[in-house]
Order: structure tokens, then C-alpha cells, then sequence
């Protein structure tokens, strides 16, 4: 790793191997070639023994995609690949509309959640079929305050996401869902759980009162307990 005569190829080829020593690694990332080579920068930054002082200052310098292949690294180490989301979501705004939504599409699931509450509909559902979002991800945004409603409405109405349980509970005591959506959520919720639901504050009164209705018929509906139940 020393050899002053080692090439870009040479280099490269010797961090194609992931049992380097970090020692191999800081003689890799002081090598004169390593300043002169962006593939060399971004090996080190995806190779898993490279030192997080090695490798954290790199990934500023970074393209966004490069960025998103670093982050979707198995190897990779948790703590890098989160710098470079955050990284990531601090470039957003500058580039253009087209490449955010390409982003959403192909970028972590924690990239793509941080993208969803853009007001941007072709951006929220690029977002909502990314491969890597989690419903625990989706979550975490409708828990937002200032959510853009665009965002709750086209989660709502998502073929894949409002299909799930847990967020059917937090998109019918979110303000912004639409009301006829909420109504076909509630047969399908337990009837504790939506009494649990009513006692969000941040539930709209109208909705309430739909909600305690639908659970009053539910309840007197009840068929009667067979004699072995009682």
C-alpha cells in the first residue's frame, strides 16, 4: 500500500478485498493516487474496515448517487451510512426536480421518508414505492406536526400503505385524512383500539363523533354469547 508506483487500477483492485486491516486502509487513503482519484475516495468510503476518520470526511465530497450507493452498502457500518443520508437530505433542494423524485424512488428507506413530506405528489408517491420504505418509516412521518395534508391524503389512498393496520390507527386520527377514506378504514379496526383513537386530541370533533357512533353499533350488534361463552 506504500509503493509509491501502485496506480489507480492497483489500488482499486487491492480494496476489492474486505479483510484489509485498517492500518492497510490509512496507507491506502495517504497514498498520493488516493488524492488525484474520485474512485479510489468512494472505495474507501464503502469499504467496511476503512477508520470512520478515514471515511466520514469523504463522503462530503461525494456525488448524491455515490451517496446512495455508500448508504445501501451491506458492510458498511450503521453510523456511516447514516451521515450519509443526513448528507444526502442536505443536498436535496439543490438539485433538480427529477433527480429528487429518481432519489425517492432509489434511495434508503430513511431518504425516502425524509422526502415524503414534500408537497410534491409525484414526489410522495415515488417515495411511498420505494423498495427500502418501512410502514415504521411512514409512521414516523404522519407523527409530524405541519405535515403537508398532500402527504397524509396520498398515503390515505396508497394501494400498498393504507392497506396496513397500524396505519389505518394513525391516518384516522390525523386532521388531514379525508373523511370518507376514515369511514371505510373503521370496519376493519378492533373496537378498542378506536376507542384508544378518540382520545387524540388532535382528532377533529366531527371525526370523533363518527368514530364513538360507529363503535356504539358495533357493540349493540353484538350477537349474544352462546351458553358455554357466558
Amino acid at each position: 500500500a506504500r509503493n509509491p508506483n501502485l496506480q489507480e487500477r492497483d489500488l482499486l483492485r487491492l480494496l476489492e478485498r474486505k479483510d484489509l486491516p485498517p492500518e492497510v486502509l490509512r496507507e491506502i487513503a495517504a497514498h498520493r493516487e488516493t488524492a488525484r482519484h474520485y474512485g479510489i475516495k468512494l472505495a474507501l468510503a464503502r469499504h467496511p474496515k476503512t477508520p470512520r476518520l478515514i471515511s466520514l470526511p469523504i463522503l462530503k465530497f461525494l456525488y448524491l448517487f455515490d451517496l446512495v450507493r455508500v448508504s445501501q452498502t451491506p458492510a458498511v457500518p450503521a453510523d456511516v451510512k447514516l451521515v450519509a443520508e443526513e448528507t444526502i437530505l442536505k443536498k436535496v433542494e439543490t438539485i433538480p426536480r427529477g433527480e429528487r423524485i429518481s432519489l425517492a424512488r432509489r434511495g434508503s428507506g430513511r431518504v425516502a421518508a425524509g422526502l415524503l413530506p414534500s408537497g410534491d405528489r409525484d414526489l410522495i408517491l415515488a417515495a411511498l414505492d420505494n423498495a427500502f420504505l418501512s410502514e415504521a418509516h411512514i409512521l414516523h412521518v404522519l407523527a409530524k406536526q405541519d405535515l403537508p395534508p398532500v402527504v397524509v391524503e396520498t398515503v390515505a389512498l396508497h394501494e400498498k400503505w393504507s392497506r396496513r393496520y397500524h396505519l389505518r390507527l394513525a391516518l384516522i386520527r390525523n386532521p388531514s385524512t379525508p373523511l370518507p377514506r376514515v369511514l371505510e378504514f373503521l370496519p376493519d379496526i378492533a373496537v378498542n383500539d378506536l376507542r384508544d383513537i378518540c382520545l387524540d386530541r388532535r382528532m377533529p370533533e366531527q371525526v370523533r363523533k363518527y368514530v364513538l357512533a360507529h363503535c356504539a353499533e358495533r357493540l349493540n350488534n353484538k350477537p349474544p354469547l352462546a351458553p358455554h361463552q357466558e
